[in-house]
C-alpha cells in the first residue's frame, strides 16, 4: 500500500510538472503573439502608407545627388590625366622622328634688273653703241705647289684660260676676299657614330673661321627620306655651333648622291643682295662616300654641278669600308673613293682621306685656308652659240722662277645657256637740245 501511494504521488506530480509547463509555454506563446500583431498592424497601418510622408522624400533627395556625384567624376579630372601624354609618348626620342626632307630648295629672291643707263650727249656721240656683256664666265681658281701648298703671288698675265681647248681672252683678276657662302652637309647614319664626336668639332673649327659677310648653312643626312636642314644660310656662328651640337646619330641606308645633288643646288640658288653678288660658293660634306640608296644616279649628279659654281670639298672615312671586291665589280671603299675624289675634281675641290681623327683639325684649317686663297678670274667665251652643249675648261699657269710646278685648279667645265641671245646693240641717239640762254621768243 506504502508503494502504491509513492507512486500515485509522483504520477501527480509529474502531471502537475506538465501542467505548469504547459502553462508557461501558452503564457509565452500568447506574449510573441501580441508583441508581433502590433509591429504587423503598424507596418500595414494608414499612418504608414502615405506616400508624401517626409521620410521617402528625404531619402530620394539624398540618393540622387550621389548618383549624380559618382557620375560626375568621370569627365573632369580624368580626362585632364588622359590628355597628358603617357610618359613614353613625351619622352619619345628623336631616333623615332622622321626628319623633314631637304625638298626644293627656296627659289632665288627675285632680282630687279638694273635700268639700262641711257646714252647721254656728253658720253656719246651720234652712231656710238653701248655694249653690255653678259657672258662672262667667273672661275674661282686656287693654285699650288706640288706639295700642295697654296701659291699666292701669281699675276694676271701668268693664267691662260682655255675653254674646248680654245685659249680665252681673260676680262678680269683679282685675288680680293669676297665673302663665302657654304654649306655644310654632315652625314650622321651608323656607319659614323665612333667619328661623330671629332666631325663636330671640325667643324666648329670651320665655323669659327668665318668673318664678316660670310654665311652658312648645316644639314644633316641619312637616307634619301632624311635630308634636314637642321640651320639654314645664317652669318651667326652660335645659332651654327648649336646646330652642331644637336647632331645625333641614326639608322638608314645612306644616301650621299642625294644629298649632295639637293644642298650643292641650295648653295648655287642662295643669292644675297642685288646681280652684282660676287660671293664664293663652296659645299663641305663629311661621309664615309658609301652611297646605298639614292634616288639621283651619278650621271645625274654630275650633269647638274656643271651648271652650278659651286666648289665640293669632301672629308671621306673609308676606313671602315670593306675593301674586298669581285672580278667584275669595285669594293665599296674603292667606289667611295672614285666617287669622293670625282665630286672634288670636277667642281676645283679638294677631297681627304684622314687616316686618324687626329687630323681632322689640320684637315679643317687647309679647307678654310683654301677658300680664302683663291684667284677669281673672269673671260669672256669665243664660242657664242647657245646650245646648251657641255664646254671644258682648263686653267693653265706659266712657270715661276724659281723652277716650282705651280697647278691651277677649278670646275672642269660648264654648260652654255640656251635659248635666244641677249638683244642686239642699238645705236646711241643724240638729242640736240635747244639752249635755253640763248633761245628767246621775240
Amino acid at each position: 500500500m506504502g508503494g502504491l501511494k509513492k507512486r500515485r504521488i509522483g504520477l501527480m506530480l509529474a502531471l502537475a510538472f506538465m501542467a505548469v509547463s504547459v502553462i508557461c509555454s501558452s503564457l509565452a506563446f500568447s506574449a510573441g503573439v501580441q508583441n508581433s500583431r502590433p509591429r504587423r498592424s503598424n507596418a500595414m497601418s494608414p499612418q504608414a502608407t502615405p506616400t508624401p510622408t517626409p521620410i521617402p522624400r528625404t531619402v530620394q533627395t539624398v540618393i540622387r545627388p550621389a548618383t549624380t556625384a559618382t557620375a560626375t567624376p568621370t569627365p573632369t579630372p580624368r580626362p585632364a590625366s588622359s590628355a597628358t601624354p603617357p610618359p613614353a609618348a613625351t619622352n619619345q626620342r628623336p631616333v623615332d622622328r622622321i626628319a623633314p626632307q631637304l625638298g626644293e630648295p627656296p627659289p632665288a629672291p627675285i632680282l630687279k634688273p638694273k635700268p639700262t643707263p641711257e646714252p647721254t650727249e656728253e658720253d656719246f656721240d651720234e652712231g656710238s653703241t653701248l655694249r653690255i656683256n653678259t657672258e662672262l664666265v667667273t672661275l674661282n681658281v686656287r693654285v699650288i705647289d706640288r706639295n700642295n701648298r697654296p701659291i699666292d703671288n701669281v699675276r694676271q698675265n701668268d693664267f691662260h684660260v682655255f675653254e674646248d681647248g680654245v685659249a680665252q681672252p681673260v676680262e678680269s683678276f683679282t685675288r680680293e676676299e669676297v665673302p663665302i657662302s657654304y654649306g655644310l652637309a654632315i652625314d650622321t647614319s651608323g656607319s659614323l657614330r665612333s667619328q661623330l664626336q671629332a666631325v663636330i668639332d671640325a667643324g666648329k673649327t670651320i665655323i669659327e673661321s668665318n668673318r664678316a659677310g660670310d654665311e652658312t648653312f648645316l644639314v644633316r643626312f641619312i637616307s634619301s627620306d632624311k635630308i634636314e636642314t637642321v640651320q639654314d644660310f645664317t652669318p651667326s656662328k652660335d645659332l651654327l655651333i648649336d646646330g652642331l651640337d644637336s647632331l645625333y646619330v641614326e639608322g638608314g641606308q645612306t644616301a650621299i648622291i642625294d644629298a649632295v645633288y639637293l644642298t650643292a643646288e641650295h648653295v648655287a640658288e642662295y643669292k644675297k643682295g642685288n646681280d652684282s653678288d660676287r660671293r664664293r660658293r663652296a659645299l663641305i660634306v663629311i661621309t664615309d662616300g658609301e652611297d646605298r640608296s639614292s634616288f639621283y644616279s651619278q650621271e645625274k649628279l654630275f650633269a647638274r654641278l656643271r651648271e652650278e659654281d659651286v666648289q665640293i670639298y669632301v672629308i671621306g672615312f673609308v676606313r671602315e669600308l670593306d675593301k674586298e671586291g669581285g672580278l667584275i665589280r669595285k669594293s665599296p671603299r674603292d667606289k667611295a673613293i672614285n666617287l669622293i675624289n670625282k665630286l672634288a675634281t670636277e667642281t676645283g675641290g679638294r677631297a681627304f682621306f684622314p687616316e686618324s681623327l687626329t687630323e681632322l683639325p689640320q684637315i679643317a684649317n687647309e679647307i678654310v685656308r683654301d677658300l680664302r686663297t683663291q684667284y677669281v678670274i673672269s673671260y669672256n667665251p669665243t664660242n657664242k652659240l647657245r646650245d646648251g652643249s657641255f664646254r671644258s675648261i682648263r686653267v693653265a699657269v706659266d712657270e715661276s722662277n724659281s723652277r716650282d710646278k705651280r697647278i691651277a685648279l677649278t670646275r672642269n667645265g660648264r654648260i652654255a645657256p640656251k635659248g635666244e641671245p641677249p638683244p642686239a646693240p642699238r645705236p646711241a641717239t643724240r638729242t640736240t637740245k635747244p639752249n635755253s640762254g640763248t633761245s628767246k621768243t621775240p
